[in-house]
């Protein structure tokens, strides 16, 4: 066949399974439908011969079982009514659902509440399981925000060399002491805001851990003062500031390098003061500016025991063309008259020269 001309075996093969394929598609339709699409229908008829009818004869008394033969009426009507099935032509299928039948709805029952299902039992709580390195102590117990490096200082037990400190979730390079004791340098920018942090020790692998602790970073405590005057002298070596403490009635003075609680005295001007922490190891530094309350306004009053202490805040008339420097012009100074005007510099008496404002004096 020409068919198979200039194809690969390839090809070949394909064709051939082709025509396979097509033979038997048409062996199943044969088979399917019968001779209706390869064969004729062949009509068979029945021909029925009639049978004569003999004469009838009366059954006798004694011979029960003797009955007369069946008409050809009779033959002919139980032949014409017997279905014979044709096995080649397939069943027709079921009738389906009528969607236009009307359906009655069933018989409501009677309302019975849902039933509550019983609430699970809860399962017992999984216990945490001990970790195999334990920390027991820490130091230092709080630190300040703007401190410098540190040393952290953990003691436990079951610790290794190959154990690290984990500082807020971070690896830091630690130094293995025994197996009570690990240290570690904790840099100043890891606390240089407030908050807690974390602190657990772990093996590179994971497999040994610790519990978990907090450690508290602090901000650095403030004066709780107001600065509300000065007495400065000539060379700087005398000053002298005054306060008002929260809570507190009078008002307080305190000299330069002089220590308030905590804090010591290191600057004063007429513009503000500066405090340094006496306690902690960096030093913070605090500054206070000078409160310059409104005119015409009053705060606490003290009675001052010399002649020469600025008195601030006291409700005097005020010449503002006569100021000193270091004190605001609208704090009145102590008038031992007992007058309402303040003297000008060129009316007031001459001052003993104070020796300790002369720092030349041998």
């Amino acid at each position: 066949m020409k068919i198979f001309e200039g194809k690969t075996p390839t090809e070949k093969k394909k064709i051939i399974a082709a025509i396979v394929l097509g033979v038997m598609a048409l062996l199943a339709l044969g088979y399917t439908f019968g001779g209706s699409f390869f064969g004729r229908k062949t009509d068979v008829k029945v021909s029925v011969s009639p049978t004569p009818k003999g004469a009838a004869s009366p059954s006798k008394p004694g011979n029960p079982t003797v009955s007369s033969l069946p008409s050809e009426q009779e033959v002919n009507f139980a032949y014409a009514t017997t279905v014979v099935p044709n096995p080649v032509v397939p069943f027709a299928p079921e009738a389906g659902r009528n969607i236009f039948a009307f359906r009655e709805p069933p018989p409501k029952t009677p309302y019975s509440p849902t039933p509550i299902p019983e609430p699970p039992t809860p399962k017992p709580a999984t216990p945490t399981p001990t970790p195999p390195q334990t920390i027991t102590y820490f130091q230092p117990r709080e630190v300040f925000t703007g401190a410098r490096a540190f040393l952290l200082e953990i003691n436990g037990d079951k610790f290794t060399p190959d154990t690290r400190i984990i500082f807020n979730g971070g690896e830091i390079p630690t130094t293995f002491v025994s197996s009570q004791r690990l240290t570690a340098n904790i840099p100043g920018n890891f606390i240089s805001s407030g908050g807690i942090r974390t602190i657990m020790v772990r093996t590179p692998d994971g497999k040994l851990y610790s519990n978990q602790i907090m450690l508290n970073v602090l901000e650095p405590p403030t004066p709780q003062l107001q600065y509300i005057g000065a007495k400065l002298a000539a060379r700087a070596n005398n000053n002298t500031a005054y306060f008002q403490e929260s809570g507190k009635d009078k008002p307080f003075s305190a000299r330069l390098n002089d220590r308030v609680g905590r804090f010591r005295l290191i600057s004063i001007s007429s513009e503000e003061v500066v405090f340094e922490d006496a306690v902690l190891d960096f030093k913070p530094k605090h500054r206070l500016p000078l409160v310059r309350p409104a005119a015409g306004t009053t705060s606490s009053r003290f009675e001052p025991t010399n002649p020469t202490i600025v008195v601030p805040n006291q409700p005097f008339p005020v010449n503002n063309t006569d100021c000193i420097p270091g004190i605001p012009c609208n704090i009145p100074r102590y008038n031992p008259n007992n007058t309402n005007t303040v003297p000008l510099p060129q009316q007031r008496p001459p001052q003993k020269k104070d020796e300790d404002d002369d720092d030349g004096d041998n």
